[in-house]
């Protein structure tokens, strides 16, 4: 999991009343390995019940981050997504929460972001959503749309530290590929390989070498990969040789 940009999104809450969904959004953010709430102007913090519900995580309420306003809690964000229960009459950009996760975990490879939550019962009001570039909006039952706001900020923060695994994933796989050349002299190895084996016959060669190229070129071998084989087609060469 790519921990340093999971580090640069801030949880921000903006006016939240009830201190124990301080604490539960401190729960929900530990567990997904986010650790920077700001709140601005709650009702009641510190509070014992925020100590409570947030079981363990007391390390991210000790850290917490106190403002008096919404534009002091986002300085230094270069990204920052509101989450909305409902549609605006606003032309706002709005998305999923897998999405959003997917936009923030890339920014914050070269930026602080933050994710900004309402009032338990209004919301974001207009005027602080025009801090905000883009929106996201859980799917939720049209027929009961009633959300918590710690078990929002739940969903939102798995779909953040799901991204940065998949981030963390697409880096590995993200190796210098084998050049044309060190591809044409693997194929030429594997070729002599097969064929020292008694796998391969060149006097009847159907149509094994060119699905043998599809294959590897399927799989976008690397520098490492390819010296990897290629060492294993010596090993096969050599046993060969000496059954000779």
């Amino acid at each position: 999991m790519d921990e340093n940009r999971l580090s640069k999104i801030r949880i921000v809450l903006v006016g939240t009343t009830h201190p124990g969904n301080i604490g539960a959004t401190a729960r929900a953010m530990k567990t997904m390995g986010l650790s920077r709430l700001v709140l601005v102007q709650p009702r009641r913090f510190p509070d014992p019940e925020a100590v409570a519900r947030a079981s363990g995580a007391d390390d991210i309420l000790e850290q917490v981050m106190i403002c008096d306003s919404l534009s002091e809690a986002l300085s230094g964000c270069g990204v920052i997504v509101a989450t909305t229960a409902r549609r605006r009459s606003l032309e706002w950009p709005v998305v999923e929460p897998r999405q959003m996760a997917s936009k923030l975990i890339s920014a914050a490879a070269a930026n602080q972001c933050a994710l900004v939550f309402g009032r338990e019962q209004s919301g974001l009001t207009n005027k602080e959503l025009t801090h905000c570039q883009s929106a996201v909006m859980i799917p939720t039952n049209p027929e009961y749309r009633s959300l918590n706001l710690a078990a929002a900020v739940q969903i939102m923060t798995y779909e953040l530290n799901l991204a940065a695994r998949n981030a963390e994933r697409s880096a590995e796989q993200t190796a210098e590929r084998a050049t044309a050349a060190e591809m044409e002299r693997f194929y030429q190895h594997l070729e002599e390989a097969m064929i020292e084996s008694g796998f391969y016959n060149p006097e009847k060669p159907k149509k094994l070498i060119p699905r043998m190229h599809r294959l590897f070129n399927r799989a976008g071998l690397d520098h490492t990969e390819v010296q990897m084989l290629r060492g294993f087609f010596t090993a096969i060469q050599k046993t060969a040789r000496r059954k000779d």
